[in-house]
């Protein structure tokens, strides 16, 4: 399948469910939706960082992953993010890095 028809006609994934009670199903709420994206753009972001990388979103649909020298990559969904990120960069994204760690400490929550 080409990206835009990814995009345009792609299932919602996983992380884009909400917590109900014993099941996650499809946030219909479009405002709670929003926010709650908007949520998980803010906490990849905090990470992302890190790699100096930015990540956005693009129509509620995808994700824009960028670099500070302007390679951009378009993302589906959240669980594509870090292989993305990582062909970006040309190196593996190490959660358990020490500086990362410390740097998300010292941001606090």
């Amino acid at each position: 399948m080409c990206a835009l028809c990814g995009v345009l006609g792609g299932a919602g994934h996983w992380t884009d469910a909400a917590a109900r009670p014993g099941v996650f199903s499809r946030n219909t709420d479009p405002v709670q939706r929003r926010r709650e994206r908007y949520d998980r753009v803010t906490a990849a972001s905090r990470v992302l960082r890190h790699y100096g990388l930015t990540l956005s979103d693009w129509q509620s649909s995808s994700y824009v992953l960028s670099t500070a020298t302007g390679k951009t990559e378009l993302v589906d969904n959240l669980g594509h993010l870090w292989a993305a990120a990582e062909k970006l960069l040309g190196r593996p994204c190490d959660p358990l890095d020490p500086a990362l760690i410390r740097r998300l400490e010292a941001d606090g929550d």
